[in-house]
């Protein structure tokens, strides 16, 4: 016998004890009261042993409850099995103590078999027949509680599986869309610059090469994050030349945060083509990050036109594949727990703020990213 199975018996048999010592106190106030009271030892021996041969008769009890169970398309035939069953158990039960109860009360005269039966079946039956539907109410209700405890368990795991599915799903979707964008750009420059298009071939494989080291990892630390970003921001500098500058303003404190994986790639990237290649001069990006109480604010700004309307625009416009991807995946991740918003910058320009949960990592980073800016 295991471990569980000693613990689920002990259990049993301290429940009943101290049911049975209940009833006993009840046995030993009310024959004071009658003023022909029992000693403490002869009210437990009139009312434990009952408890205990309930104990006994419960588990045939529970198993007849486990097989024919009150179910909506069950509910005649178990109705017809326990509905007999239980005069046949309370009657049962009352033969077992009459004949053997009497054995353990210090009692000089017995009386007779019979008028003893006669009279325990006018004041117990009804009661033994209620005991005996109560065990089985009891573990229908046990049954249906763990069978819903266990629904619920597998609705929550299909739920976190079916979330996890999505995330990789909505992942997935910018390696495509960021390949796209490169291959063209190095597609431009292999014949006007060889130079610069091997080099960004080199990084783009750097980009790829940590992009597949953590394909299934949802979460990065802001520190890996920025890793992410230097390799792609360094093939858009190439494509650029000068006339894109970067500069990385991140506290400490902030480098361990817990930040979704390649969540920076498509926000930037949207800074890119709506504010700086809309400018003929050189162009700046400027991003912060900073931990804010117990959230993490990440804010990108830009210096090209902004957004056509006027400040305080909130979350729109949607900003394509990109934008559209970085707000599913964070309402995947954190619900309503989060703010993402798109506005215009001052004196110009547009700046995205995101603000979310601040989840620090088991392993704090050792080293501290360096801004990352090109003349």
């Amino acid at each position: 016998m295991d471990r569980r199975h000693i613990v689920k018996w002990s259990m049993l048999f301290l429940g009943c004890t101290l049911i049975g010592l209940f009833y006993s106190s009840q046995v030993y106030l009310l024959t004071s009261y009658k003023k022909v009271p029992y000693t403490w030892k002869r009210s437990i021996a009139a009312t434990l042993p009952d408890t205990y041969l309930w104990a006994i008769l419960a588990i045939f009890i529970i198993w007849l409850s486990t097989h024919y169970r009150f179910g909506r398309n069950s509910w005649r035939q178990a109705l017809l099995i326990h509905f007999p069953a239980s005069l046949l158990m309370a009657g049962l039960h009352l033969f077992i103590a009459v004949s053997i109860i009497p054995v353990f009360q210090e009692v000089k005269e017995h009386p007779w078999w019979w008028a003893t039966m006669k009279y325990n079946f006018v004041s117990v039956f009804h009661w033994n027949v209620l005991v005996y539907w109560t065990i089985v109410a009891c573990n229908h209700a046990l049954f249906y509680y763990r069978s819903n405890r266990e629904h619920e368990i597998r609705t929550s795991h299909l739920e976190a599986q079916l979330a996890q599915a999505q995330l990789q799903a909505l992942k997935m979707q910018l390696h495509p869309h960021f390949l796209f964008n490169t291959l063209h750009s190095v597609s431009a420059l292999i014949h006007k610059d060889p130079d610069a298009a091997d080099r960004m071939i080199t990084r783009l494989g750097d980009f790829l090469r940590i992009t597949l080291e953590n394909a299934g990892t949802q979460e990065v630390t802001l520190q890996k994050e920025i890793e992410f970003i230097n390799c792609y921001l360094e093939i858009e500098q190439i494509r650029f030349q000068d006339r894109l500058q970067v500069i990385v303003n991140v506290e400490p404190e902030a480098l361990d945060a817990m930040v979704p994986n390649l969540l920076w790639q498509p926000v930037l990237e949207n800074a890119i083509r709506h504010g700086i290649s809309a400018r003929s001069e050189s162009g700046c990006i400027e991003i912060g990050a900073r931990r804010a109480g117990g959230r993490l604010r990440v804010s990108i700004r830009d210096n090209g036109p902004g957004i056509q309307g006027g400040p305080g625009l909130g979350s729109s416009p949607n900003g394509g594949i990109g934008l559209a991807n970085t707000r599913a995946r964070l309402k995947q991740l954190y619900g309503d727990n989060h703010c993402f918003e798109l506005k215009n910058g001052t004196p110009g320009g547009l700046e995205v703020i995101l603000e979310i949960p601040f989840k620090r990592s088991v392993a704090c980073p050792a080293a501290s990213p360096g801004p990352a800016t090109a003349a």
